[in-house]
């Protein structure tokens, strides 16, 4: 099964509801390998994303608050299934700034 490199989503501002940012296509995989978040701003600003409708259980940042001026650099491998979806949120509207890479593998 050959894994294509992949922007699922960005660079793109976060607003402050929570929003799928990318869906995985039927028949494929998908592997969250970077997420990149940038506060060009002067204050801190809080950041939450999770795999699926957003909640506690599923969060994988759940408030986290990225220093003005800086980014966070995020690196894993989240591996999600046909029909899966990820979803971002900001303390602030249109502040921070989300990119998000990975691969992605038709499945069959």
């Amino acid at each position: 099964m050959p894994r294509i490199a992949n922007r699922f989503h960005g660079p793109a501002l976060v607003t402050n509801a929570a929003v799928t940012k990318f869906t995985v296509a039927a028949g494929e995989l998908a592997i969250i390998r970077h997420i990149h978040v940038s506060n060009p701003s002067a204050s801190a600003v809080d950041f939450t994303c999770s795999i699926g409708t957003d909640a506690a259980a599923v969060r994988i940042f759940d408030g986290y608050p990225i220093p003005a001026d800086s980014v966070l650099d995020h690196f894993c491998y989240y591996v999600m299934t046909a029909a899966e979806f990820f979803q971002a949120l900001a303390g602030t509207t249109n502040i921070l700034t989300l990119t998000i890479d990975g691969e992605r593998s038709v499945v069959g």
